[in-house]
Order: structure tokens, then C-alpha cells, then sequence
């Protein structure tokens, strides 16, 4: 399995010369088999979407993509999504849907007069699937779809594995909703334990220190503290810190990092561009 972090901002992309080093983009995440030489399978849709067509060269995109949530940070790349919006592009996209077509969900997003064009003015073949708790196979990938508390719709986190290694993905996570926990950053529930526990890498959202939680604890998303406490429960191979605020900069962000120094789990920052496949991380 090869890992492209091609969008690791929350919220709203970040542009500024404090923000190059971890990325400015928004959630999206490109994963390829080892022997392929193109991704075929994406998580999210954020704006850091646009950097994948830059990943196949001439080729269109032919694959799926699997949407957590509906909020803007995580689908805004759709429509500029270049490599799939063509004439020989292929996508099928599992999102969750409350009621009704999967495709109409995405309508209050990209129509007149919000955005130009609709969901089926994209061309090419686009196939859209509801998503819902379980087991599924995708793309030679096993997936493990399990919903999380993050405010504002229905959210999942996955687990994926080729059948060598697994990675689990919770990106938007606020496990403080369902109560302080034992730490006061939200319990460690059932979901993100089995979501997490044993993978070689767990991207996970951590939008916010300690003191942040404290003073929004209502935004839906997670602590750092959070995060690298959910990886030593669940013995956690790397934890890379995901989702980072939009104001927060790129030598904050390497504080955060540092300050986990004595963290029983290898941590590092989540950085757009980086290629994760287990000899070496570039």
C-alpha cells in the first residue's frame, strides 16, 4: 500500500508562506496498491483533490473515493478535479446519504446559482453508492466504515488494508460529544478502537491542543491529546497528526509534534505531498 497526503488542512484551505511546509489544502488522501502505478482509491474530496491529477500524468482517473462527511472541506475539489472530469474518467464515489439518491445529496453543493455546473454536467462515468457502517471490498481494499461523532451530519471513519498493511483514517472525529472521557477529550468508544487498534498508520484529527477543546468543545473535532492517547491504546504503528487549523502555522504545527516527544507512539505532522509506503516517507 502507497499513501499520497494530498490535502491534510481543516476547515478551509490555508494559503501564506506560513503554511507550505505542512500544506494548505483540504482533506484528501490517495492510496495505491504497491504494484499499481496510479492511486485507485481516495478518501475525501477536499481541496487537495487537485493535487491527485498531478499524480497521473496524462492518465485519467479511474477508481473510487470514499466521502467521510458532506461539509465543504471535503468535497470543495470535486468539480476541479480535472483527471476524472473527462471524457474517459471513471469514479464511484460512497458517501452517506440520509434519504434519497446518493447523487442528490451533493446538489445543494455544485448547482446554479452556488457553482456553475452540476453533479451531472461532470464528464465522464460518475457512479455514486450509499455508504453505511460495515465491512466492504473497494478497489482490492478492504474497508471498514464505522460512524463517528463530528457535528453538522452523519460521519465515518475507515479502516483500509491490502492484506500487509492498514492504515485507519478519522479525520474529522469529536469524541467529546459523547461525553469528557477519561482524560476530559472524549472517551475512547468502540468505534475509533476498532477503527485504530493495531494499524501500521492512523491519520486522525487534531484540530485542536487541550486548551482549544476546552473553549470549543461544541466544533466537533479532536485534541492532539486525543489523538496520540487513542494510538497507544490501540497500539498504533505511526500516528500523523491530521486535519490541521487553518491559522495554525507550519513552526506551530512542528511544536505540536515536538511536544510528544514522550509519547509511547511515533507521532509526526500530517504534510500535503508526503508519500507514506513503509521503506521510506518523502
Amino acid at each position: 500500500m502507497r499513501l499520497h497526503l494530498c490535502g491534510v488542512r481543516g476547515s478551509t484551505p490555508a494559503p501564506g508562506a506560513e503554511f507550505t511546509r505542512v500544506g494548505g489544502h483540504t482533506s484528501c488522501v490517495a492510496i495505491a496498491h504497491d504494484a499499481d502505478e496510479y492511486p485507485r482509491l481516495l478518501l475525501d474530496a477536499g481541496t487537495g483533490l487537485r493535487n491527485v491529477t498531478a499524480l497521473l500524468g496524462d492518465a485519467p482517473f479511474e477508481g473510487s473515493m470514499l466521502l467521510g462527511h458532506l461539509h465543504w472541506d471535503h468535497t470543495q475539489g470535486l468539480p476541479f478535479f480535472a483527471a476524472a472530469d473527462r471524457p474517459d474518467g471513471r469514479v464511484c464515489v460512497h458517501l452517506p446519504v440520509a434519504a434519497g439518491a446518493p447523487d442528490d445529496a451533493l446538489s445543494g453543493l455544485m448547482a446554479p446559482p452556488f457553482f456553475p455546473i452540476s453533479v451531472a454536467g461532470l464528464r465522464g462515468e460518475w457512479s455514486f453508492y450509499p455508504l453505511d457502517e460495515g465491512w466492504f471490498d473497494v478497489e482490492g481494499f478492504s474497508v471498514l466504515a464505522r460512524e463517528i461523532p463530528h457535528r453538522g451530519g452523519r460521519t465515518f471513519g475507515f479502516r483500509v488494508s491490502d492484506g500487509q498493511r492498514s492504515i485507519a483514517y478519522l479525520s474529522d472525529h469529536g469524541p467529546i460529544a459523547l461525553g469528557a472521557g477519561p482524560d476530559g477529550w472524549g472517551p475512547y468508544h468502540e468505534a475509533a478502537m476498532e477503527l485504530a487498534e493495531g494499524v501500521d498508520l492512523l491519520l486522525h484529527d487534531a484540530q485542536f491542543t487541550a486548551a482549544e477543546l476546552a473553549a470549543r468543545p461544541h466544533f466537533g473535532h479532536s485534541a492532539v491529546d486525543y489523538a496520540v492517547r487513542l494510538a497507544e491504546r490501540g497500539d498504533v504503528g505511526r500516528l500523523l497528526l491530521f486535519h490541521h487549523d487553518p491559522s495554525r502555522t507550519d513552526d506551530e504545527v512542528d511544536a505540536l509534534v515536538a511536544a510528544c516527544a514522550g509519547a509511547m507512539v511515533d507521532v509526526g505532522a500530517a504534510r500535503e505531498g508526503d508519500i507514506i509506503c513503509w521503506d521510506a516517507v518523502t
